[in-house]
């Protein structure tokens, strides 16, 4: 990296001994800033430490002597020394008078964003969250300088306190080839965000401290009009947007959804909830830890999705060494099973937890399945959870001995059927491999499936999972699609988007070369032409056995189908939804 600072420049307005003892200070080179406040010793503060230059008092005539050496202050209480970065900040008393100076130093530092080069270029808009001090305004000029020089865009800079591209009407060579627009008052930061799309044209816009409801507004008007965004805004991570009603436009907005019945109980969630409103004006947001480790949401919209749905999302975590090497680890937020409380791990999962489980958390995460070559529509975040807790292929699911599940619960999970076909279940356990042994025994169950018809006509059932904390999941009826969509939500797993030779299987019977054709055809139907052109399909007559097993396997996909004509030629015809 290489830094400029210009610090000689800051030096030049302070008092001559001050100066003087800082020109010679062996950490001159890491200083952050100097605070002088009327009747305290000065102090000089750096990155861990901060100490005093001198045993005497600051007097109003030193800060009066500093102030007639720089810029004038404006309507934020900021002045800069021309062609530098650097920032005086003034404290006023009652009356406005000054009585006290932050004369913070300003550095560009070129190859700072080498971690997060690859998002930049993407196009997308890109929001940098971390507490004061932590090099976001550094960040936010270097990207300004790449894409301006390397990817040759038109950026155009809204400098509110002339931070980014140094006090003057001559911006620091630091932003490159971007233009930049000065704010007469921060109130008006909104209109020239505004002005600047309208009067000239550019592709990029580049916006520190987004602060106030009309600023994100402008934020969202102009990223709907096309214009990649790089901003920072008030706020260390997502959830502090989420919670904040003046910035939560940034991230989608924030809104309450009353759901149906059947929706809110297969969330299992009241039926009141929070939603994200639209799409978030950023895609991408960034966490600036520490200096050299950074957070990155790729997917903005599906980490927002995820935290008011009581999930953690699973964000990457970039660093970079002493030699500029930079290292990319996922985090997997887990329940650790006391009280609901979070932990994360990165790219291993420990072997040792207490197993006590969801029942005290009352929260899922989803289970990894065991290995098998198979190809699904399974989401990102179950493939992270494959690799990440890499279960061994030689886990017996019948053994006794149990093992720490990423539930905090002992696996394989022991679940208690109730009106549900007791073949149906260990069949679909055997050929998707589920991590789930069945139980007589209410007392040592994990879960209950059962039957919803059942479950409403039996009271004393409920109260006694009730009594034990013994979550019961309900389905419809006792069929094959119906007892798969049971188990994965109660292992909290998404539905594959397409089935594969393993799905079938599920809906065979005697497992002939004629069933297995009557379901290819089946499959290829729905996946082909039902689902992308949504059009009926009738397919070729089939015996009332091998029907069944189609009408089956259409219902797995959430369509529906009937047979029609006269034997031998009765079909099935499948209707889009």
């Amino acid at each position: 990296m290489t830094i400029t600072d210009d610090l000689q420049k800051l030096l030049d307005i302070l008092p001559q001994d001050l100066r003087q003892v800082l020109e010679n200070h062996p950490k001159r080179d890491s200083l952050v800033e100097v605070v002088l406040d009327l009747g305290r010793r000065p102090e000089a503060r750096f990155p861990n430490q901060a100490e005093y230059l001198s045993e005497v008092p600051v007097t109003q005539e030193q800060i009066d002597d500093c102030i007639q050496r720089v810029g004038i202050f404006g309507g934020d209480n900021r002045a800069g020394i021309e062609q530098t970065l650097h920032r005086i900040s003034a404290i006023r008393n009652r009356t406005g008078k000054i009585i006290g100076l932050t004369c913070r130093v300003g550095r560009a530092i070129f190859g700072t964003i080498g971690m997060i080069r690859d998002l930049v270029e993407t196009g997308k808009s890109i929001l940098m969250l971390g507490c004061p001090g932590v090099g976001k305004t550094t960040a936010l000029r270097e990207i300004a300088r790449v894409l301006a020089d390397d990817l040759h865009k038109r950026v155009v800079i809204i400098d509110t306190s002339n931070e980014i591209a140094g006090d003057g009407d001559v911006a620091h060579p630091a932003i490159g080839r971007a233009r930049r627009m000065q704010v007469a008052h921060p109130n008006q930061q909104h209109q020239v965000m505004i002005e600047a799309v309208e009067n000239h044209m550019p592709e990029v816009i580049v916006i520190d401290e987004i602060g106030t409801e009309l600023e994100a507004l402008a934020a969202r008007t102009i990223a709907e009009r096309g214009v990649q965004l790089v901003g920072t805004a008030h706020g260390n991570q997502i959830e502090n947007l989420i919670k904040n009603p003046t910035l939560a436009d940034l991230v989608g907005g924030i809104q309450a959804v009353t759901l149906g019945d059947d929706e809110a109980r297969r969330r299992g969630s009241q039926k009141t909830v929070l939603e994200r409103k639209a799409p978030p004006t950023f895609e991408i947001a960034v966490e600036m830890l520490e200096r050299q480790r950074w957070t990155i949401h790729e997917s903005v919209a599906d980490t927002v999705d995820n935290l008011l749905r009581g999930r953690q999302p699973t964000p990457q975590t970039r660093t970079v060494d002493d030699q500029g090497k930079i290292a990319v680890t996922r985090q997997l937020a887990v329940v650790n099973g006391r009280g609901g409380q979070l932990a994360t791990v990165e790219e291993s999962f420990p072997s040792a937890r207490p197993s006590n489980g969801w029942r005290s958390s009352g929260q899922m995460v989803a289970l990894p399945q065991l290995p098998v070559e198979r190809v699904t529509g399974r989401s990102e975040f179950d493939r992270l959870l494959d690799e990440s807790f890499n279960y061994s292929e030689s886990i017996d699911l019948n053994a006794a001995t149990r093992v720490p599940g990423p539930n905090g619960e002992d696996l394989p999970l022991h679940v208690y059927p109730y009106g549900v076909s007791r073949h149906q279940l260990e069949q679909v356990i055997s050929v998707l491999t589920l991590p789930v042994v069945l139980t007589k025994d209410i007392d040592s169950a994990d879960a209950i499936l059962a039957l919803r018809s059942h479950v409403k006509n039996h009271a004393k059932l409920r109260q006694m999972a009730k009594a034990r904390h013994v979550p019961i999941h309900m389905i419809k009826s006792s069929t094959i699609p119906q007892i798969t969509r049971g188990l994965r939500r109660l292992l909290n797993m998404d539905d594959p988007e397409m089935a594969d030779d393993l799905e079938l299987q599920l809906f065979l019977h005697n497992g002939s070369d004629d069933e297995m054709d009557a379901l290819e055809e089946a499959r290829l139907a729905v996946e082909q032409i039902v689902i992308p052109k949504g059009q009926p399909v009738e397919l070729l007559p089939r015996s009332p056995q091998v029907r069944k097993m189609q009408h089956e396997l259409v219902e797995h996909y959430r369509l529906k189908s009937h047979s029609f004509g006269e034997e031998p030629n009765r079909r099935l015809r499948i209707y889009p939804a």
